[in-house]
């Protein structure tokens, strides 16, 4: 179930990631979505929670502001 749950989290994640026109704002809301990702996948595995959090803001951040489109 927890591997079940964990392959549906991160396509949607990832699907929704970085919303936002600018590059600060896709960076920002990469973050945030990252950083829920990895609360979630980090909880389901059982881990301590700080990691999965710091890894999955860093991750989403950085997807967010080098997916901005070039206007």
């Amino acid at each position: 179930m927890k591997i079940a749950v964990s392959l549906l989290a991160l396509p949607l994640a990832l699907s929704v990631a970085a919303c936002g026109d600018t590059w600060g704002e896709r960076a920002v809301t990469g973050g945030g979505i990252g950083a829920g990702t990895g609360l979630a996948v980090g909880a389901i595995a059982g881990w301590p929670l700080v990691a999965p959090v710091l890894v999955g803001t860093a991750v989403g951040a950085g997807i967010g502001a080098a997916t901005t489109p070039k206007k």
